[in-house]
């Protein structure tokens, strides 16, 4: 391959993760009225659905702290490359099909920040699949052609 994907696209597409990760709480709060619905679980299973939470939290705070901090290592075409993209890509588009498969049918308050705010992170959503997808493809072609 004679194209590189840029460092700065890798570190805002890494920006753009952490601000998901720090954003998630005040979502889910302020937006879905998360914790008033978990409240209605058993109690175990509001443990499940918080521990979830958590750990879609701190994959999103990961997988930005991995792209702001070693750019370069994600596009360097090891095995351990292909790996790390192959499952962020695999996480975020699994995102994106969920969120437009499933999402649309639930109604998101009125208000135009949040309105605003649904699609901006959509629009986030669907940069880090693309920059991770062109990750693992740019990593997994040089490995198969060399």
């Amino acid at each position: 391959m004679n194209y590189q994907i840029p460092n700065w696209l890798i570190i805002l597409g890494g920006c753009g993760q952490i601000f998901t990760a720090l954003i998630y709480p005040y979502i889910r709060h302020q937006v879905f009225d998360w914790y008033n619905d978990v409240k209605q679980l058993k109690p175990l299973n509001q443990e499940i659905a918080k521990t979830y939470g958590r750990y879609i939290q701190g994959l999103n705070f990961s997988f930005g702290l991995i792209a702001i901090l070693i750019p370069t290592d994600l596009k360097n075409n090891t095995t351990l490359a292909i790996a790390l993209t192959g499952l962020i890509a695999a996480y975020w588009v699994g995102k994106v099909a969920t969120q437009f498969a499933y999402y649309p049918m639930y109604d998101i308050p009125k208000k135009t920040l949040f309105k605003i705010g649904s699609y901006f992170m959509n629009t986030l959503f669907i940069l880090f699949a693309i920059v991770y997808s062109w990750l693992f493809i740019y990593n997994l072609s040089y490995f198969i052609n060399n």
